[in-house]
This record gives C-alpha cells, structure tokens and sequence, in this order.
C-alpha cells in the first residue's frame, strides 16, 4: 500500500527534480543532505547556496542570447539585478561574478554603490540604472558618484518634478566634471490589472505626457543624454492579454520617443520572471524571452525603428531560488475534530512575511520521515498573532506533512526563499512578539564540487533586542 510520504510527492509530481531528491527517507537540496545541516547548526534556521545565483544569472542570459539569435533581433541584452530583493554582501558578491550591471532604489543603494566599489567589486564603467521616487537626497548621491566617475549612471524619472531637482544639482556640481552629459530615463506609469484597486501605477509618468515632456524639458538640455524607457507592471512577465498589451504600448512610445531623440537606444523590460513556487511549475521561460523579443521586433519594424537594447532588472528570479527556511516541529495540536496544528520553532510573520503580508506561498517540503505516514496539517508559529499560519501550497488549498515520530522530531523547509524575506522581516531588528532573528548559513561548493557551509550569521540574542529598545 503506497501510503508514505514519499509516495504522495511522486504520484503527485514528476519527483525527483534537479533540486531535490531524497536518499534513506531524508531530503538533499542542489545534492545537499540538509539533515546534516540541521545537526551542525538546529533550527530555526535561513540557508542560502550560492552557486544557485550564477546559474540562475547565466540560464537568463543564454535564454535571452539564444532569443536573440532565432529573432534575428538586432539589440543587445542586458542583465540587471535589483540589489533590493537582497541587499547582503554575499548575494552581490556572487552575483557580481557575472558581469552584470545594478539597479537601486533608494539613496542609501548608492552608498552601497560606493562600498562596492571600494572593495574592488565593480569599476566605475557599471551600469547603474536608479529606480524610484527619488528624495533630495537621493538625487544628491547620485549626482555624487557621476561626478566621481560612475558615467553609466542612469537616473529613471519616476515624475516631472524629479528632473526640475536632477537638474540644478548637475548644474551645482558641473565644475570640473567636463562636458560629458549625465544619462537619463524615464518610466512610464504603466495600466493596472482591472482587478486592482487603482487604475494606474503611483510609479512613473503617464503614457501620453512622455514625448512631450521630453522635448519641452529635456530635449534642449545639453548636460542629460536621454538613453531608457523603462517599463514594468505588478504582474510581472506572464503570458497574458494584459501583459502583450502594456508591452506593446510602452514600445509604441519607445517608437515615437525615437522620432524625437536619436539618443534613446534601450528599452527596459523591469523585472517579472517569477522564481520557482511549485513542485508543479511550468512557467516557459524561453518561450516567454522569444515572444518578447519578437513582439518588440514586430513593432519597431512596422514603425521603421531600429529595435533596442533589452535590459531587465531581475531580483526573485536571481536569488529567490538560493534560499531555504528550515524549521523544527514542536508539538501537534488537536482543536477539532478536523484540524490538527503542528506548531514550527519559530514565526512566520517574523521569518517569512509574505506568507501573510502577501498570501505568498513557497515550496514546502519535510526534510526527514519521508518513509512514514501522512496526515493534512495546519502549521502555526510562535507568536500570539492569529494571522502566524501556513495551511496551502500553491498547487492546492491543503498541506500535507509525515506523521510525527517518538524517536526524532519532524524538521520542515520552505524553499526558494531567498528574496525579500530579511529587508521586510526587519533583519537585526525588534521582531513581533520578541521571536529572535534565526541563524543564517551560507552554503558554497569548493573547487572539487564538495559543499560547504559557513555561519553568516548567529540567532538574534535578547541583549540586542533590548539595546535597540533602549534598555
């Protein structure tokens, strides 16, 4: 009778795939035996492996690069990772093993920039492509690293009043910088989903005041050279209706800006490609890069444009799949007939906040007890906090976990968790209900293909919960 764990993971998926399998009823991530891990540091615990950056890095640019050549497309391709889904050291680091170019958020990003650089990390010649609302401070960062030799620095007008600011700071600081004009894009304030509570994006300027916006303000300003539309909505990329349409109207504008501004050579796409959230994914990636191209080729030619340089900023894709969450199961809880609790050793709205800010769901998977029975669970956290809770997978309205043993605990990983989770969870600081920060592992792999593991980080200690709270 085919009642165990394991059996209902390989009736239910094509199992195993090329990050998980399982060996002795345990489970192994990028060949991995995560056992051992829980042994040498417990739980609750963050992992992230870092080999998983580069390949996901590479794998865009050859989708694109291989895009590129059945498209005949005319362009180049550039990769940009967005530092806000991980601003650690170790995420750029790796990431930056791969010649790609920035993007940033906020006028702290710059410093980080600026730190980079001191280290040896990127040279001046990087590309960084400066998203968001921009404060005064901000603007002034920005102006700080052109004027200190970063020329590929490309502001994105996020409003009108924006350039108004940029402007008089270039001016300010125009002294011993030369004649060489600062870059310059602008985002357009893509539709919304008719499902939204808002019709249009907050973020960019509206489609039909672009082009005119341009030749009234910017056009005859000698010290900016306008190079980048940039476009992105909420959605991100997907095969849908809406999407086509948005992306065929922002290269309509990227046709008629062109009439305008011989200058203007790229188009950027934003970020989109979803990271992995289902043992059943089948989201097409190449097909997805092909179709884009080809959509933006198709366009340019009926207008007689030349088509331009692709740049994407892509943050979950590149390190969402690196990171795993691993947690121990305490107790089990039955308050009804029909619900069964098992209670982990940590919080999710502390560890994991989008399992509830956004309803996110992750791949989740026990890590021993693969040989043993099942039963549907709900799993809760720690905190007092009714919203602490996990009962769905992405593939179905239930959860479904080994049966606890009297001889070892029952440990559980939530996986492709690598992206945004610490910088909204407040990573260092006051955590709900006091639950501390766990310990944070970096995994690598040396030269002759052996793992190995490395503590970032220890478990938050009360002393610097208590010292940031003022006592």
């Amino acid at each position: 009778m085919k009642n165990k764990y394991y059996d209902l993971i390989d009736q239910t998926f094509d199992f195993p795939q090329d990050e998980f399998r399982t060996e002795d009823g345990e489970l192994y991530f990028h060949d991995i035996p995560l056992m051992e891990v829980i042994k040498q540091y417990g739980t609750p615990l963050k992992v992230t492996y870092l080999p998983k950056i580069s390949s996901q890095i590479q794998r865009a640019k050859r989708m694109f690069n291989v895009a590129i050549a059945k498209t005949d497309y005319r362009g180049t391709y550039n990769y940009c990772y967005c530092t806000k889904s991980s601003h650690f050291a170790f995420v750029l680091e790796e990431a930056l093993k791969n010649d790609i170019n920035l993007e940033t958020s906020s006028a702290f990003d710059i410093n980080l920039i600026q730190e980079l650089h001191a280290q040896g990390l990127i040279d001046k010649d990087k590309v960084i492509v400066c998203n968001g609302f921009k404060k005064e401070q901000y603007i002034e960062n920005i102006v700080g690293i052109f004027n200190d030799g970063f020329r590929n620095v490309i502001p994105i007008l996020d409003n009108k009043n924006e350039f108004t600011v940029l402007s008089e700071a270039v001016q300010e600081s125009a002294e011993g910088t030369g004649n060489e004009p600062m870059l310059l894009g602008i985002r357009i304030a893509a539709e919304e989903e008719p499902k939204f509570d808002f019709y249009t994006s907050r973020l960019g300027i509206r489609y039909h005041d672009i082009v005119s916006f341009y030749e009234k303000e910017i056009k005859q300003n000698s010290r900016f050279r306008f190079k980048m539309l940039h476009f992105f909505i909420n959605t991100g990329i997907r095969d849908t209706a809406y999407y086509w349409n948005e992306l065929a109207k922002c290269v309509n504008v990227y046709c008629d800006l062109k009439r305008v501004c011989p200058d203007l050579d790229s188009l950027n796409i934003g970020g989109g490609f979803p990271p992995k959230v289902s043992l059943a994914s089948n989201y097409d990636y190449e097909y997805m890069a092909e179709e884009i191209l080809a959509q933006i080729k198709n366009i340019c030619t009926q207008r007689g444009v030349e088509e331009p340089n692709i740049f994407t900023e892509f943050g979950s894709f590149t390190v969402g799949e690196s990171g795993a969450t691993l947690y121990s199961i305490l107790d089990q809880k039955q308050q009804n007939d029909r619900e069964l609790w098992y209670m982990i050793d940590s919080s999710f709205i502390t560890t994991l906040p989008d399992t509830w800010g956004i309803n996110q769901r992750f791949i989740m998977l026990p890590i021993n007890h693969w040989d043993c029975e099942y039963q549907r669970v709900f799993l809760g956290g720690l905190t007092c906090d009714s919203e602490d809770y996990y009962n769905a997978d992405s593939h179905a309205n239930a959860i479904f976990l080994p049966k606890l043993q009297k001889d070892e605990p029952l440990y559980i990983g939530f996986f492709h968790t690598g992206a945004y989770q610490e910088s909204i969870g407040g990573y260092g600081g006051i955590q709900h209900c006091l639950i501390p920060a766990p310990k944070h592992v970096i995994i690598d792999k040396d030269e002759n293909g052996e793992y190995t593991t490395k503590l970032f980080a220890k478990e938050q200690s009360y002393k610097s919960m208590l010292k940031i709270l003022g006592y």
